[in-house]
């Protein structure tokens, strides 16, 4: 694609990070180059490139089907397992509602590879549920970066819809070209915290995401569901502010 410096908007179907993107083509090539049978293409209109990115022939992977971790382990080998879990005690009037200060928050991950486990979790007071789902995944990446690089594939199992939405629907995309605002210049909650995930993305040669139910029978979100709420259980009461 000799062309490519020439264009203003590039789709990228298929490649370390999907979607749309204004940026020069240098900064684009380090999200394709070296992923096996990547798809993007360049446009000189953003419009054109929604278009082609959302095209039929576009080739969507079927989610890994939900196994317990020793029998993900022995699937692939080759494959490092994350899986992330958030949440909040909410006291407020109604769920979803305000989050008061003393309300318990926590955050767990659990990654597998070749037969090792490593896992963490820790907790804060007046956290919003979103908030800690989206530490969760920041840290586990974190740590595998750490500890086994970026190189190796992974497949993020979790079972937010708001976090994995907001990666595969190509959100945070969309708030990184606006400012890291939402549609129409609203602010954007945790915004830190989405601007930590999408530098760190592009940084891994292969994710794929699965969504699973929560706590019921993917055995590695319950493990870390349980991780979070023991975290909560230890945390002592908020300090006063007077």
């Amino acid at each position: 694609m000799a062309n490519m410096a020439a264009k203003k908007y590039y789709a990228i179907a298929k490649g370390k990070q999907t979607g749309v993107f204004q940026a020069p083509w240098a900064q684009v090539k380090q999200l394709v180059e070296g992923y096996p049978g990547a798809r993007y293409k360049g446009f000189a209109t953003e419009q054109a490139a929604l278009t082609w990115l959302q095209a039929p022939q576009k080739t969507v992977k079927k989610p890994a089907q939900k196994q317990p971790v020793s029998q993900q382990a022995e699937q692939s080998a080759s494959v490092i397992y994350v899986y992330t879990d958030g949440g909040s005690r909410n006291t407020g009037n109604i769920a979803g509602g305000h989050v008061k200060t003393g309300d318990k928050a926590a955050w767990a991950y659990l990654l597998t590879y070749q037969g090792k486990q490593l896992s963490d979790s820790a907790g804060e007071f007046g956290a919003t549920n979103n908030k800690m789902e989206i530490m969760a995944l920041v840290k586990a990446l974190q740590r595998v970066k750490v500890v086994w690089g970026t190189q190796t594939p992974l497949v993020v199992v979790a079972d937010s819809r708001y976090v994995l939405n907001a990666i595969t629907k190509n959100w945070l995309a969309g708030w990184q070209r606006r400012g890291w605002q939402r549609s129409g210049g609203q602010p954007l909650a945790n915004k830190a915290l989405w601007q930590q995930l999408a530098q760190l993305l592009p940084q891994f040669k292969q994710i794929d995401y699965q969504w699973t139910k929560g706590h019921a029978t993917n055995a590695g979100n319950v493990f870390v569901d349980q991780a979070l709420n023991r975290t909560m259980d230890q945390l002592t009461a908020a300090p006063n502010k007077s």
